[in-house]
C-alpha cells in the first residue's frame, strides 16, 4: 500500500562504486536529514538546488564526510521535498546511513516508489514512468535513445494528439444526440470519415513501429542456422572474439540453443547458435533441432549457413524451412578459404569464420537491417507491450466505427460504441486513465465537458459541476479554473461557428454567462 505522507529513503546507486548516493523524499525529508547531518547551516533552512558539505554523525561519532543536495517541492523528481546524500561507496557506510535515517523517522522505499510518487504528483505520466526502468536497463545507444525519447514525453505527445482528435469527433457526435429532434448535423460525414482514416493511419504507424521498438529494447534476435558442421558455432565465437562455444568436427556437437549479445554500432543483437538441422535418430539431437525451429520462429533475422564444399556438391543455398514475411534472410557460404575459386551464387556472402574473412562486411549488413534514423530524429517508437495492445484495440474500435459510418449507422450507436471505445483505448495507452485522475486527465475531460456544454442547458451545467467535483481532489482549484477559462474561449468560438448557426434561437445562450456559472 502506498503511504503518501511517509518520508522514504533508499540507495540511488548500485553497490560497488567508489561513491554512493542515498535519496530521501517526503514532507520530513530535510528535517530527518538534519538529525544526522552536521554542516554550516540546517538543511531545512536551505534553498532548493543547493549542495552542502558536512558530516554524518552517529552519537558524536563521525561516520563519513558527505555532500547533500537539497530539492524543494514541487521542483523535485517526486514533487516533494527531497535530498540526495553523496557518500563513500562502502557498503557499511551506506547501510549505516540508511539505519540512521530510518531511526530518525524515514522508512525504506519500496521498489519503484520514488517513480510512483513522481507519477502521482503529475511529474511523469505512466509511459514516462515506464521509460525510467527502460533507460536504467538500456545497454546500447539505440535502446538509450528509445527510452530517453519516451521519458521526455515523445510517445505521450503523439498519443495526446490522437486523443484530442478522437475526443473532438466523439464530442461532435454526442452533441448531435442533444439536438436529434432538430435534425442538426454537427459532424460532416465526409470530413468525419477523412478524419477517422487519418487517425487510423497514425495509429497503424505507431503499431507498426513496435517491431523495431521491441527489437531495440530487447535486442534484435538473429538465428544462426544450417546443417551440422558448417561453422555456426565458429561464427558465433568469431563475432564474440572469444571461445564461447565448443567447436568440434563431430556432427551434432551443439544440442541446445546458445544465446549471446553483441553490440554492433549502437544496436544490441541477440545471436542464437542453434543445433544443425538434419534427419537423425538421436532423440537428444532431435530435441535440439526442435529448439532450433522455435528460435527461427522468434528471430527477426535468420542467417542460413552452408560451406564451400557443400556448395560445390550441389547442396541447396536456400533454407528448407519456412520464414515469415517480416523476417530477413542472410545466406552465408563459410570456409571460402578452402575453395577460393568456388563461385558464389547471387545474393550470398562468402566468409571464413575461422580466419575472420568477411566478418566486418557481415557486421555492416546486419546493422543495415535495423533502421534507427527515425529513432535518432525523435520520432515516437512503440516498445511496450501494453502500449501496443492498447493501440491495437483502439485501431480495431476505430475501424468498426468507420465501417458503421460507411454503413450509415445511426449517430447514437456510432457515438456510444466503437468511436468511444477507440478514445478509451487510446486514452489508456497515453495513461489519461491510470492510477488516479491527474492533471492531464482533468484537462482532457474538462475540454470534453466544455464541448458538450454548447447546449448550455441546466443539465449540461450540472454535468460540468459533477465533473469538476470529481477531479477537484487531484487538482488545485485555481488550476482547474485556469483550465475552464482556457476552454471558455474555445466555447465562444464554437457558439459562433456555422454549425451553431443552424440551431433554433431558443437553444443559443451567452457563453460567458455559462462560463461564470460553471466556474
Amino acid at each position: 500500500m502506498i503511504r503518501d505522507h511517509d518520508t522514504i529513503a533508499a540507495p540511488a546507486t548500485a553497490a560497488g562504486g567508489a561513491l554512493a548516493v542515498i535519496r530521501i523524499s517526503g514532507e520530513e525529508a530535510l528535517r530527518i536529514c538534519d538529525r544526522i547531518f552536521r554542516g554550516r547551516k540546517p538543511l531545512a533552512a536551505a534553498a532548493g538546488y543547493t549542495v552542502h558539505y558536512g558530516e554524518i554523525v552517529d552519537d558524536g561519532r563521525v561516520l563519513d564526510d558527505v555532500l547533500v543536495t537539497v530539492f524543494r517541492a514541487p521542483r523535485s523528481y517526486t514533487g516533494e521535498d527531497a535530498a540526495e546524500i553523496s557518500c563513500h561507496g562502502s557498503q557499511y557506510i551506506v547501510s549505516e546511513i540508511l539505519r540512521l535515517l530510518t531511526a530518525s523517522g524515514a522508512r525504506m522505499a519500496g521498489p519503484g516508489e520514488f517513480t510512483i510518487r513522481a507519477y502521482l504528483a503529475g511529474k511523469l505520466d505512466l509511459s514516462q514512468a515506464e521509460a525510467v526502468a527502460d533507460i536504467i536497463a538500456s545497454s546500447s545507444r539505440a535502446a538509450h535513445a528509445l527510452a530517453a525519447n519516451q521519458m521526455r514525453g515523445g510517445y505521450s505527445d503523439a498519443l495526446e494528439g490522437l486523443c484530442e482528435k478522437l475526443l473532438e469527433l466523439t464530442a461532435l457526435l454526442e452533441l448531435e444526440l442533444d439536438f436529434s429532434e432538430e435534425e442538426v448535423e454537427f459532424a460532416d460525414r465526409a470530413q468525419l470519415r477523412e478524419a477517422m482514416q487519418r487517425i487510423g493511419a497514425h495509429i497503424d504507424a505507431l503499431r507498426n513501429s513496435f517491431t523495431l521498438g521491441n527489437a531495440i529494447k530487447e535486442g534484435v534476435a538473429v538465428a544462426i542456422t544450417g546443417a551440422p558442421n558448417v561453422g555456426k558455432s565458429t561464427l558465433l565465437n568469431r563475432l564474440l572474439n572469444e571461445e564461447r562455444v565448443l567447436v568440434s568436427d563431430i556432427a551434432g556437437t551443439t544440442r541446445d540453443v546458445i544465446e549471446e549479445r553483441i553490440n554492433i554500432d549502437g544496436v544490441v543483437f541477440r545471436f542464437l547458435d542453434t543445433a544443425g538441422i538434419r534427419a537423425t535418430d538421436d532423440r537428444l539431437e532431435q530435441m535440439g533441432i526442435q529448439r532450433t525451429m522455435s528460435s527461427i520462429e522468434r528471430a527477426q533475422i535468420v542467417i542460413y549457413m552452408t560451406d564451400a564444399a557443400r556448395l560445390a556438391a550441389g547442396a541447396p543455398v536456400a533454407p528448407e524451412f519456412p520464414l515469415r514475411a517480416d523476417q530477413k534472410l542472410l545466406v552465408l557460404v563459410n570456409k571460402t578459404d578452402t575453395a577460393p575459386d568456388c563461385p558464389l551464387p547471387e545474393g550470398t556472402i562468402g566468409i571464413s569464420a575461422r580466419n575472420g574473412d568477411g566478418i566486418e562486411s557481415l557486421r555492416r549488413i546486419l546493422r543495415s537491417f535495423v533502421d534507427t534514423e527515425a529513432l535518432y530524429h525523435g520520432d515516437a517508437i512503440v516498445s511496450n507491450n501494453r502500449h501496443y495492445e492498447a493501440l491495437t484495440a483502439a485501431g480495431d474500435a476505430l475501424r468498426r466505427a468507420l465501417d458503421g459510418l460507411n454503413n450509415s449507422l445511426q449517430t447514437d450507436l456510432l457515438s456510444e460504441s466503437d468511436l468511444t471505445d477507440a478514445f478509451t483505448q487510446e486514452g489508456a495507452a497515453d495513461t489519461l486513465r491510470g492510477l488516479a485522475y491527474g492533471q492531464a486527465a482533468a484537462i482532457q475531460y474538462t475540454g470534453y465537458a466544455m464541448m458538450l456544454a454548447v447546449r448550455l442547458d441546466p443539465l449540461s451545467v450540472s454535468t460540468l459541476d459533477a465533473l469538476r467535483s470529481q477531479i477537484l481532489s487531484d487538482m488545485k482549484g485555481e488550476e482547474l479554473n485556469d483550465v475552464l477559462a482556457a476552454y471558455g474561449a474555445q466555447l465562444d468560438s464554437t457558439l459562433s461557428s456555422s454549425a451553431m448557426s443552424k440551431l433554433p434561437a431558443s437553444k443559443i445562450v451567452n457563453a460567458n454567462s455559462a462560463n461564470s456559472a460553471n466556474s
